[in-house]
């Protein structure tokens, strides 16, 4: 059985409320009534309860596979505005909040800040920018992190690791050069993503060209300080660095490179990059040469699971990605 299936396995056992404000994008509500109809979440959709009907009558979908809410519900609206400005440490009060609703996207997030959803979901025609926005804003940030990353989970024919032929990796897609801080909370987010999705112990290496002094300069000092931060803020997880990536996830590199006991040189199932360049070439020379299998970027940092597709994705990757997300969603409950 492959990753995916094992966790599209998880989602059927435990469906998560998924929120979608792009309700009326045709791939979108395809992903969203295959998705439901097959038992993996319970979509819901959001906009004009009018023209969502509309569409779901001309598309030929069963009507009660999804649940509408109408934002021109002002009753509804009134409830979660209720709802929303009675959470600890919202920085949004009525007025404000109700001009923010009358955007779908934060419409939805504002629900799922009301545990009203457990995901939102977007990005085919809202841009990353957009939702890394609206999240920010309305979902806000996990405590203890400083930054929105994302982590890729890359099934690699003929890699031998620590899980197999899976390996997490991050950031490929969002952080363009975190300093010290954002690198280790790109670090201590990645760990806690693939706790939640794969039940993993994650043992997390931040890399780059230099195996413990090896190398020098401001590049290596970069992750070395990352490393020390992110060991501060959660003693609880195995983060190590800096290693090279052949020192992180191949014990008899490691055995030569790494003169000291650690619990990730050699068998690391995280790698975090030190910078998105390296993290964009890698992702591609992982799926260009070792002909693997990419899944995601998922986005992290935020205080629940919100998801940026991609516009151009088709609709078996969508789905994909919905059904990855309500596993996070789920996980990060227990």
């Amino acid at each position: 059985m492959s990753v995916i299936d094992k966790i599209f396995e998880k989602a059927k056992k435990n469906p998560q409320r998924v929120a979608f404000p792009e309700a009326l994008n045709e791939k979108m509500m395809q992903a969203a009534y295959e998705a439901g109809s097959e038992g993996y979440i319970k979509p819901i959709l959001v906009g004009e309860a009018d023209e969502i009907k509309a569409a779901i009558k001309e598309r030929g979908y069963n009507e009660e596979v999804f649940k509408i809410v109408d934002v021109n519900d002002e009753d509804y609206k009134t409830l979660l505005v209720e709802k929303y400005t009675s959470l600890p440490d919202t920085r949004l009060k009525e007025k404000a909040l109700r001009r923010r609703m009358e955007d779908k996207l934060q419409f939805a997030m504002v629900m799922q800040a009301a545990d009203e959803a457990d995901v939102t979901f977007a990005g085919i025609d809202y841009t990353t920018g957009d939702v890394l926005l609206a999240g920010q804003m309305i979902i806000g940030m996990k405590p203890g992190l400083s930054t929105i990353s994302s982590i890729g989970l890359c099934d690699i024919p003929g890699y031998e690791g620590s899980e197999g032929s899976l390996l997490a990796i991050g950031d490929s897609a969002v952080c363009t050069n975190p300093n010290p801080e954002q690198l280790a909370s790109i670090a201590i987010a990645a760990c806690d993503t693939v706790k939640s999705l794969l039940d993993w112990e994650p043992r997390c290496a931040c890399v780059c060209y230099s195996t413990l002094g090896s190398g020098q300069g401001e590049l290596v000092d970069k992750v070395t300080e990352a490393v020390k931060i992110a060991n501060e803020l959660r003693p609880d997880l195995a983060i190590d660095g800096e290693f090279q990536l052949d020192a992180a996830i191949n014990p008899i590199v490691a055995q030569k490179k790494v003169n000291r006991d650690s619990k990730v040189a050699g068998k690391a199932n995280v790698v975090i990059w030190p910078d998105l360049n390296v993290g964009n070439v890698a992702v591609k020379l992982i799926q260009q040469f070792g002909h693997a299998d990419a899944y995601g970027p998922m986005l992290q940092g935020f205080n629940k699971v919100v998801c940026d597709c991609s516009r151009s994705a088709p609709v078996s990757e969508i789905k994909g990605n919905i059904v990855i997300s309500a596993v996070r969603a789920a996980g990060e409950k227990r």
